[in-house]
């Protein structure tokens, strides 16, 4: 069978070919009755639409946004946290007529998805500067935005206040009373090792602001904290070191990386007889789903993913339109729940 094409349709119904092609690309230089007759026409025909290849060249735009990750897809969005922020991104994106494309660590086989998928813009989302992907961007001068990410020269950015957000969370606890604190925080991926070894802590964004806001609160009131360090994955990593912090120190409050650190704490504690809040204090990050779901829900830092999401796409399209904007920094909020009290 012959390939039906617009000219095919353009013959059935005694048009030109480029009447055609409006009555798919541009509908409103047709009368409706006029594309409803070449529709019903291309559907006779069993015509599929244009081929997106053709039309992409056509335009010199391919209607798709790379979504850079530094995991696999599965890992990258198994919390609750990253999977509304990529719901969000594909929503927004939907709205401005354009598709999500995610790019995922490179395979063995020599497949490069930053460098071989055909793509008009990039987020690049939680990544850093060794994360594969992002020279292969730049050097193909993909527009970019970055999301929780340091703020590169030229490329919009969207962050959150982590460390507001931290100072505020650290200064919850002081004003409890609490003067022997922990913290829980993020170790690098690439660097296994002690948790006790700072120096294997992550230099990703989110985890040296909060840092930086933990200190500014603790240091001030003259506390030098406990520090741990945890690997984000396996989630069983946070709890097996926060047993650890639990068993070898006397603190009497934890500062948190994240609410999955959190609930890892929180199971940690259970499982050596520290009843929370009346023994242990604990404060999350994020405000994810989990923590006011957890026993007892969690005192936390609220970030508004679907806001990042969205401002994210915002400002995408606004740099795809030629449109400077500057770096977004987001509000954060303490929520206090029943995971924080005064020192026993």
């Amino acid at each position: 069978m012959a390939k039906v094409t617009l000219q095919s349709i353009a013959d059935k119904v005694g048009v030109s070919r480029m009447t055609v092609s409006n009555a798919f690309s541009r509908p409103d230089q047709l009368s409706a009755e006029l594309r409803e007759r070449i529709l019903a026409a291309a559907t006779e025909l069993g015509y599929v639409g244009p081929d997106p290849a053709a039309r992409a060249l056509a335009r010199g735009r391919t209607g798709s946004v790379g979504l850079l990750l530094n995991e696999g897809v599965s890992e990258s969005f198994a919390d609750a946290v990253s999977a509304e922020l990529l719901a969000t991104v594909a929503d927004a994106l939907n709205a401005e007529g354009l598709a999500l494309t995610l790019l995922a660590p490179p395979r063995g086989d020599g497949f490069f998805p930053a460098r071989d998928v055909a793509i008009d813009a990039a987020l690049v989302y939680s990544c850093n500067a060794e994360t594969a992907g992002i020279g292969w961007l730049e050097k193909r001068q993909i527009p970019m935005v970055t999301i929780d990410e340091n703020v590169r020269e030229g490329v919009p950015a969207v962050n959150i206040d982590d460390r507001a957000g931290a100072r505020a969370a650290a200064q919850h606890l002081l004003d409890l009373g609490h003067t022997r604190i922990g913290i829980l925080a993020l170790q690098d991926a690439e660097k296994p090792g002690p948790s006790t070894d700072l120096s294997l802590i992550s230099d990703s964004y989110p985890m040296r602001e909060r840092m930086l806001g933990w200190h500014d609160a603790l240091d001030a009131a003259g506390v030098t904290p406990e520090v741990r360090l945890a690997a984000y994955r396996p989630l069983v990593a946070a709890e097996e070191t926060g047993r650890e912090l639990l068993a070898s120190t006397d603190v009497t409050a934890v500062l948190c990386f994240s609410d999955l650190f959190a609930v890892g704490l929180l199971r940690a504690a259970e499982s050596l007889g520290r009843s929370v809040p009346g023994d242990l204090s604990i404060v999350g990050f994020d405000d994810n789903p989990a923590s006011s779901a957890s026993r007892p829900p969690l005192t936390t830092v609220r970030q508004d993913i679907a806001e990042k999401g969205r401002t994210a796409v915002g400002l995408l399209v606004d740099t795809l339109a030629g449109r400077a904007r500057e770096a977004v920094r987001l509000p954060t909020t303490l929520v206090v729940r029943d995971s924080t009290a005064p020192p026993a």
